[in-house]
């Protein structure tokens, strides 16, 4: 990241460096490393960095300041300059007040629009220093001016405002000048809404809110049946969105220049509607997974569901799926098409029904590049999105985005914030997989990135995976690659309490650190592999072998507890960190699990096939099956601890749809401790020397 000196001729000069620096990086695919200006160091950080800042002598004390929302404000200017009021009061908490009514106030921060409200992202959208988006800014020891064309360059220029603002010794601005674009004309995350648990209102505010704040302007809202649609069956309580919920999201992101756009699925991944009797005849297999696009029923049901979607997303763009057709091969089979025909055809179909309404269609580019001879066939104007989670097989990404671009096919690239199968989001993966496949994108000529969060794992809790959206907003909008030893301090000083973002940063440093041990041992899959026994062969082996990462693991979440509740201690919400201490928490536990398989396994063996009664008391039985401080009953009791504080956690993020089957996960791994205890209490109980002890493998619990 481009750190700028303080004052305008070293700031423009070592801006002039970054930018050289970081094309040539960029030419090369390469990432541009920046020496940090000490003197930036004395300001507040900003996400995502401006394109050009400036630093002059002094500062704009805010004390006595008022907000003008411009000569003719409309309903934008005037929430920007609500909202940027909002900040200044908050910084002159205890020193001083907004003289919003005073007619001859000290000073004046004045927001000037100069073209139409323009206030989302539209098919077509470009970037430049002159966009819609683009704003410029000018702090002076006596005033301040925000001017952009749109109401959505306004906002933006308030939330680099906001994040401007310093409170020491004074509450006040630096004297500084900005102009500032996005990189990218289209920067949005999507959301699952539908493969796991369902989100609270609330929390899909606050994920928007921190798009906001980052400069994010679209919101894809992932839906399966999610959406309680008219002639839908009825489903689990809480498990459907209403229609005035939607729309109650919808406003939401509109006010804050967040596009909340339908990501549907209008082909694949229908299961949960075909499992219900009436609608399984229009799976091209009983009970399947996929549409068949052949009967008129099911072309029928898609049109009434296009209707009332497009009635509920007044957005100029939806996403129509159309991913992962695993069953495309074998239904085709069934007619006369081919499995390219097949797909394409329908894509056609759906596409049409919401071009005829002006919508710009997207859709998932996986079977596009699996079936690359259908490309010229694809719907007019279509966007495609090719989504790769890993750079390590492709750091290029050739075989995803090259068919596509080739062909000069818009398209928008999908990397994703891993967790969907972690105990705690691997930061470190999600954030090689936005630099590169953004970095791809860009040299392809990408219209803009669309981060996705995946629940392909009940257990996940996704208020962890906020960084992983910061870090895509910041991504996508700077032309500079994120400055990553710094994100976490960066992005603590943004969400936590000015006393508390030090330790916040810590512990979010630790815990991706953790969970990096811990995959030394386990694989990527930790909370997939975390509910295995740890004395299968091929586990007990790889923690055996790893003992100095299990340890590893452990210290960093530990010391990442410590940090959350340091902060907790320094004035951040304790809410706000549950999820966050859930997961070090059980990042600890699997380090224990593991570990203790490894030292139960050996001590068993220690005993030989005939120990002696005081042998097998002393060196197995207070060790291992002891009721007081034996290796079974602490993990029995650090599952049973941690059940309600993730139940808590669960229900301040979800609604209780499928709450149950996750819970039934932490019961079974509480029961298995405990048949384990009983058995092996049984056969201390009952054991003769003359026969000897059982088979270690006899004792344990079958799964």
């Amino acid at each position: 990241m481009a750190r700028p000196g303080q004052g305008q001729a070293a700031a423009g000069s070592s801006k002039r460096v970054a930018r050289a620096l970081v094309l040539c990086a960029l030419a090369l695919g390469g990432v541009a490393s920046v020496a940090v200006s000490p003197a930036l160091a004395q300001h507040s950080p900003i996400l995502p960095a401006p394109r050009e800042l400036h630093y002059g002598e002094g500062s704009l004390p805010l004390a006595g300041v008022r907000v003008d929302a411009g000569p003719n404000p409309d309903a934008d200017d005037l929430f920007s300059a609500a909202t940027l009021s909002g900040c200044l009061a908050s910084a002159l908490t205890g020193r001083g007040h907004l003289a919003a009514n005073d007619p001859s106030p000290r000073a004046v921060i004045r927001l000037e629009r100069t073209g139409a409200s323009a206030p989302l992202a539209m098919p077509g959208d470009t970037v430049g220093p002159d966009s819609r988006e683009a704003y410029t800014l000018a702090i002076t020891r006596t005033g301040a001016t925000l001017q952009a064309k749109s109401s959505a360059g306004i906002y933006y220029g308030v939330q680099t405002l906001c994040q401007m603002i310093e409170t020491r010794p004074l509450a006040a601005l630096p004297v500084a000048t900005v102009h500032d674009w996005p990189a990218m004309a289209f920067r949005g995350t999507m959301v699952d809404m539908s493969e796991g648990q369902r989100l609270l209102v609330p929390e899909i505010k606050q994920q928007i809110d921190l798009m906001a704040r980052l400069k994010m302007n679209q919101y894809y809202f992932y839906n399966e049946t999610t959406i309680a649609l008219d002639g839908l069956p009825p489903a689990a309580p809480g498990a459907r969105i209403s229609k005035d919920e939607v729309r109650e999201i919808v406003s939401y992101g509109r006010q804050r220049h967040v596009d909340v756009i339908p990501c549907l699925e209008l082909y694949g991944h229908l299961h949960d509607l075909f499992r219900r009797e009436e609608y399984s005849d229009l799976a091209d297999f009983p009970h399947g997974v996929e549409l068949d696009p052949g009967k008129p029923s099911a072309r029928q049901l898609i049109a009434n569901w296009a209707e009332q979607y497009m009635s509920l997303f007044p957005s100029a763009f939806v996403h129509v799926g159309f991913d992962e057709t695993w069953q495309l091969r074998q239904a085709a089979a069934n007619g006369s098409a081919s499995p390219a025909d097949y797909f394409v055809e329908q894509l056609n179909h759906v596409g049409g029904l919401f071009r005829q309404h002006g919508k710009t269609v997207m859709a998932w580019a996986d079977i596009m590049v699996k079936y690359p001879q259908i490309i010229p066939r694809l719907p007019e104007g279509i966007i495609a999105v090719p989504w790769f989670y890993d750079p390590r097989p492709d750091p290029t990404y050739a075989r995803w985005i090259s068919p596509i671009a080739s062909a000069h096919v818009p398209f928008m690239v999908a990397p994703g914030v891993s967790g969907w199968s972690e105990i705690a989001p691997d930061y470190n993966l999600t954030f090689d997989n936005i630099d590169t496949l953004l970095a791809a994108g860009r040299r392809a000529g990408a219209l803009g990135m669309m981060n996705t969060i995946w629940s392909d794992d009940l257990q996940m809790l996704k208020r962890p995976a906020l960084p992983g959206i910061a870090y895509g907003a910041v991504a996508a909008w700077q032309s500079v690659p994120v400055d990553r030893a710094h994100f976490f301090a960066e992005y603590a000083a943004l969400d936590a309490p000015q006393a508390a973002a030090a330790s916040f940063a810590a512990a979010l440093d630790k815990m991706a650190a953790s969970e990096t041990a811990l995959q030394r041992v386990l694989g990527q899959d930790t909370m997939l592999v975390l509910w295995q026994s740890p004395f299968a062969e091929k586990l007990l082996a790889q923690a055996a072998a790893h003992a100095a990462d299990l340890r590893q693991s452990r210290l960093l979440a530990e010391g990442a507890e410590d940090d959350l509740l340091r902060a907790q201690q320094q004035g951040m919400d304790a809410h706000a960190l549950d999820s966050y201490l859930v997961e070090c928490r059980l990042l600890d536990y699997a380090g224990l699990k593991f570990q203790y398989g490894v030292e139960i396994e050996a001590a068993w063996r220690a005993l030989g096939p005939r120990p002696s009664p005081g042998q097998l008391e002393n060196d197995f039985d207070n060790l291992v099956v002891s009721q007081q401080h034996g290796k079974l009953a602490d993990l029995m009791e650090a599952i049973t601890e941690l059940k309600p504080q993730y139940q808590q956690a669960w229900l301040q993020q979800y609604t209780t749809f499928r709450l149950a089957v996750a819970l039934g996960r932490w019961d079974a791994e509480y029961e298995y401790w405990r048949v384990l205890q009983a058995k092996m209490q049984n056969m201390l109980d009952s054991y003769d020397p003359a026969r000897g002890l059982p088979s270690f493998n006899s004792l344990l619990p079958v799964q």
